[in-house]
């Protein structure tokens, strides 16, 4: 049999490598070394892999690596970038996996590079000759900064119809996610000397209104949806951040506030974004005020897989865990609209994602790999080796 890497040095090799995607250029990497590698590592086990640039992008590509052929079939998926760090704040090298107080940590661990060697290391432990569905490892680019690879998922003609996304949930099956949306509303008025507000058209002073007015419509929204599958059972709207003006004596000439709004599963997030710029052009056009509306993260709709899909019986089964709802946002969406059905279990845990000193628990890495082989045994009906990488 073919041989990879052990399961830590795959992790070590994963973690080693920079793979930022960030809205800041200065800051952007790519995750093309970390496709390219885990191609490697899956041609030596026997996959098929195709590596996809996403357009415009050479450095950001997506990989899909198949094994077996057939209909039906499993997908172990997720995306191999990560977000910015803050080197200052953490107790390691975030580029070098160390172990501690029985963590390993490292940028990409939990969230979330370290899953693709689980899938590997889980894999490998097979004879993927002997498939009667196909297993296909799909690892995505961008996910952190608007799931662009994710979104070209419709040209990927992807086999299979069950799917896990091996984002952290601490190996708890998830099959109900928020979605999201992000945005920028400018408003631009005139500016001029505070001492006659004749003078000038306060763009934040219309903000405030704006504000004010988008929260009353998101009492209103939480009032019509709900869903008590979830922690916070109703959509939210946040205002993250607000800049405008320059001077105290000086009336506010623009003003933009960025915002997001997390929408429950079947909610259009299409008409959300046309009210609420409905709402704002009437409030800017009282005061005489522009306004924009610029998209930061476009519409990730809510997903909602059926308790009785097999994928969410299968792993409930595995996990000896009853399916939950998380508020935090997947790919798995996308993999909805392509027909298949969707399920988020990984390691590590979602609060420790996007912080200093990410981790995943020692004492569970090999309950990870036994979960996903036994999910690749009832999903592609294959033979064991006896092989343990």
């Amino acid at each position: 049999m073919k041989k990879i890497p052990s399961l830590l040095e795959m992790i070590r090799q994963l973690v080693a490598i920079p793979s930022v995607s960030s809205t800041d250029a200065a800051l952007d990497v790519g995750n093309r070394k970390v496709s390219e590698l885990l191609a490697t590592w899956c041609e030596s086990l026997g996959f098929r892999t195709v590596l996809h640039p996403v357009p415009g992008k050479p450095d950001h590509m997506n990989l899909v690596a198949t094994a077996g052929h057939g209909a039906e079939g499993l997908v172990l998926a997720g995306h191999s970038d990560t977000v910015p760090f803050d080197e200052h704040l953490w107790s390691s090298n975030p580029f070098i996996l160390t172990e501690r107080a029985g963590c390993l940590h490292g940028l990409g661990t939990a969230d979330m590079k370290a899953f693709f060697a689980f899938a590997l290391s889980a894999a490998s432990r097979l004879d993927l000759s002997k498939l009667s569905a196909p297993l296909t490892i799909v690892a995505t680019a961008d996910e952190e900064t608007g799931m662009m690879g994710a979104r070209a998922l419709a040209q990927l003609h992807l086999p299979g119809r069950h799917v896990v996304i091996g984002e952290p949930t601490g190996g708890i099956p998830v099959r109900m996610h928020k979605g999201n949306m992000m945005h920028r509303l400018r408003l631009i008025g005139q500016s001029g000397h505070s001492s006659d507000p004749s003078l000038g058209k306060s763009a934040l002073e219309g903000m405030h209104a704006v504000m004010t007015d988008l929260m009353l419509l998101r009492t209103t929204l939480q009032s019509q949806y709900q869903n008590p599958g979830f922690a916070v059972p109703t959509p939210t709207l946040n205002f993250g951040c607000i800049h405008g003006g320059d001077n105290p004596n000086r009336i506010c000439g623009s003003c933009e506030m960025s915002f997001d709004f997390r929408l429950l599963p079947g909610m259009d997030g299409s008409q959300i974004r046309e009210i609420i710029l409905r709402r704002a052009k009437q409030i800017a056009q009282e005061r005489a005020l522009q306004v924009e509306l610029e998209i930061l993260m476009d519409i990730v709709p809510g997903m909602e897989t059926s308790a009785h899909a097999p994928i969410v019986q299968a792993s409930e089964r595995i996990s000896g865990h009853t399916a939950q709802a998380v508020s935090f946002t997947t790919e798995g969406p996308f993999y909805h609209d392509e027909g298949m059905d969707v399920i988020i279990m990984g390691p590590g845990n979602i609060a420790c994602a996007h912080q200093p000193d990410e981790h995943i628990i020692v004492d569970r890495l090999d309950q990870t790999t036994g979960h996903l082989e036994a999910l690749v045994h009832t999903f592609c009906s294959t033979s064991m080796t006896g092989h343990r990488n």
